[in-house]
């Protein structure tokens, strides 16, 4: 399964910083050398693709460093043109990882999934919305491609939610805590909020019980996953109680409704911020690990179809 990554995907922030920009070298050089899985070199979206979404006096704001002061907190991150030149980067990823996975059928970038941002304004550590970008060059010349998104972060995906409301091409599932950031949702396709410090059990139950129905009606030609490292009973922000087990449950949940389907799917890391930052990395990497032996299973020798339309 290729699997798209770049030195640079890691930007220097402060010491004290809660967001682990580690866990990116981290996690690729634990997917070193695993079987079934390559890693390639990821290369920056263009100004072009950044413009389907984002607004030029957004993008060059933060190109400026020119933020208001509650935009900078609500970002969390210091804008500049090098955070530009990152988060394009981070986007490039994830558009090759949508070739490969039209092609092969899986594919990872080994970041992205960046749900916050809208196309005015970044949020909670989210500057570009890959996905948003991402859909948006796919339907300008594919204009009735039907794309699933799956958000498994601990969450809500309201950035991605927003830009696509009222876009029938789209469906926006998302599995969340109600009551955590962000405070203001916006609703979606399909939320299922769930309560604060909800066990891995129930979270498997509620999976269960609301994914499966939403993913055969809508009938995807390509599906973005955004896994999330964050449900981590030890997660700092996520408020969740799943442990690996029940995250090797999910994925592997997760990925018999891709497999039954054959639906081309782009596997995305989306946050993670476990208080043991060596682990936000190992969860990550599992996940790709689990995706990679499925892949290996299932499509390596069966070349996909493409869809009917």
């Amino acid at each position: 399964m290729r699997c798209f990554t770049h030195p640079d995907y890691v930007f220097p922030l402060p010491a004290e910083h809660p967001f682990p920009m580690d866990k990116f070298w981290r996690s690729a050089a634990m997917l070193e050398g695993s079987p079934d899985i390559t890693l390639e070199q990821s290369h920056p979206a263009t100004d072009e693709d950044l413009l389907r979404v984002h607004a030029p006096s957004y993008l060059r704001k933060i190109r400026e460093g020119n933020l208001e002061r509650n935009e900078a907190v609500k970002l969390g991150l210091p804008a500049s043109a090098a955070l530009l030149i990152r988060s394009a980067l981070e986007v490039g990823g994830t558009l090759q990882a949508v070739t490969a996975a039209r092609s092969d059928g899986l594919a990872a970038n080994l970041a992205g999934g960046t749900h916050h941002a809208f196309a005015d304004r970044g949020l909670g550590y989210c500057v570009l919305n890959d996905v948003a970008i991402a859909i948006r060059r796919l339907h300008a010349s594919e204009p009735t491609l039907r794309i699933f998104v799956l958000d498994t972060d601990a969450h809500q995906g309201n950035g991605t939610h927003g830009i696509f409301a009222g876009d029938d091409r789209v469906f926006t599932y998302s599995i969340h805590v109600g009551k955590n950031y962000p405070a203001a949702k916006t609703p979606g396709s399909l939320d299922v909020p769930l309560p604060r410090f909800v066990s891995g059990t129930e979270y498997l139950e509620q999976l269960e019980s609301t994914l499966p129905e939403a993913w055969a009606d809508f009938g995807a030609d390509l599906c973005f996953w955004i896994a999330g490292a964050d449900l981590h009973h030890a997660d700092r922000f996520g408020q969740m109680r799943l442990d690996d087990e029940h995250f090797a449950a999910r994925d592997d949940f997760v990925l018999q409704q891709l497999v039954a389907s054959r639906t081309p799917t782009a596997v995305l890391y989306g946050g993670g911020y476990n208080r043991d930052r060596v682990h936000t990395a190992a969860i990550h990497a599992a996940t790709v690990k689990r995706c990679a032996a499925s892949w290996a299973r299932h499509y390596r020798d069966k070349p996909l179809r493409p869809p009917a339309r």
